[in-house]
């Protein structure tokens, strides 16, 4: 018996070292998603994502010509909000577009508000007083029924499926789908349901979640923090890209015109507000931001690349 064990040992050490095993069989190493998707191991895969699509008409504007011109490569809607018939409608002229729901528990800002898709009571756990979705994710955290989240989730993804928009992944606005294990819950069986890939990365608190590995496409997703004056926009992001390793990366932008509509929309709120999102426009269509990129060696991808290669399919 003893020999018997010998023999299969030296015939299973034989088998790896001379490569007999399949490069997916569980005894090998995971293949990254730059491998699963045919680059060379050591690539850096970049989604450029622009949130908030629908929010108003100064970022609708300034999103639907990044995707035109290519500058960015995804995009998100804010379904709930009063701009999502415009995102409708370029949707139906530009099918190829890159689009996901950008599932939203929260209306953000004080004087510009929104309320929920799916036909909510008064005393819904997902609505303040007013009846608007509240400001800020901890209230969502402390007061929101999982119940009430997943008949709101799914009547967001269902609206814009049933507006004819092609859906190619599901995020959190403001993350706070995944700020508790219970809504965290609901995003992945969303992603299962649906069939389409969400947005999680590896440097994520699950929660005590298991998540399946290669449901997990990102190693890091990126973007911008308060703090950053325009005159040092764009080596901030500079910096934030040049000492990334091999691997693949979703960077998100803000998208907007600094016009009169948002400036009153983010009067009190200038993170992430007006001019915030005219600094990340102008950087996203410069051609000192396309020159960085190119000479850094990213490989630009977008969600339905991945959706092609059978990343993320459950």
């Amino acid at each position: 018996m003893q020999m018997l064990k010998k023999i299969l040992i030296l015939l299973l050490c034989i088998l790896v070292s001379s490569g007999s095993f399949a490069q997916d069989s569980p005894f090998s190493k995971a293949r990254t998603v730059a491998e699963r998707l045919g680059y060379p191991a050591n690539s850096r895969l970049l989604i450029i994502h622009a949130d908030d699509f629908g929010m108003m008409h100064s970022a609708n504007r300034a999103i639907m010509e990044a995707l035109e011109q290519h500058w960015v490569t995804s995009a998100s809607i804010l379904v709930p909000c009063p701009w999502f018939p415009e995102v409708a409608r370029w949707a139906k002229a530009h099918p190829d577009a890159d689009l996901g729901v950008h599932l939203a528990l929260n209306a953000d800002w004080t004087t510009y508000r929104w309320g929920s898709v799916s036909p909510q009571p008064k005393v819904s756990s997902l609505l303040d007083e007013d009846g608007y979705l509240p400001l800020t994710t901890d209230d969502v955290a402390t007061h929101a029924k999982v119940g009430d989240v997943e008949i709101e989730t799914r009547a967001q993804i269902d609206k814009a499926q049933a507006a004819g928009i092609h859906v190619s992944h599901l995020d959190a606005h403001m993350d706070t789908l995944v700020s508790t294990a219970d809504m965290l819950n609901v995003y992945l069986s969303l992603g299962r349901d649906y069939k389409l890939p969400v947005v999680l990365q590896r440097r994520q608190n699950f929660r005590g979640i298991q998540v399946a590995p290669d449901l997990v496409l990102f190693d890091r997703v990126l973007e911008i923090g308060p703090g950053v004056p325009k005159r040092q926009w764009m080596d901030a992001y500079r910096k934030m890209l040049a000492t990334l390793p091999a691997g693949t990366y979703e960077l998100i932008v803000h998208l907007a015109y600094d016009d009169d509509e948002i400036r009153g929309a983010t009067s009190d709120h200038p993170d992430w507000g007006a001019e915030w999102r005219q600094n990340d426009f102008d950087m996203v269509r410069s051609q000192e931001f396309h020159q960085f990129l190119q000479t850094q060696g990213f490989t630009l991808i977008s969600w339905k690349d991945l959706a092609k290669a059978g990343v993320g399919d459950r």
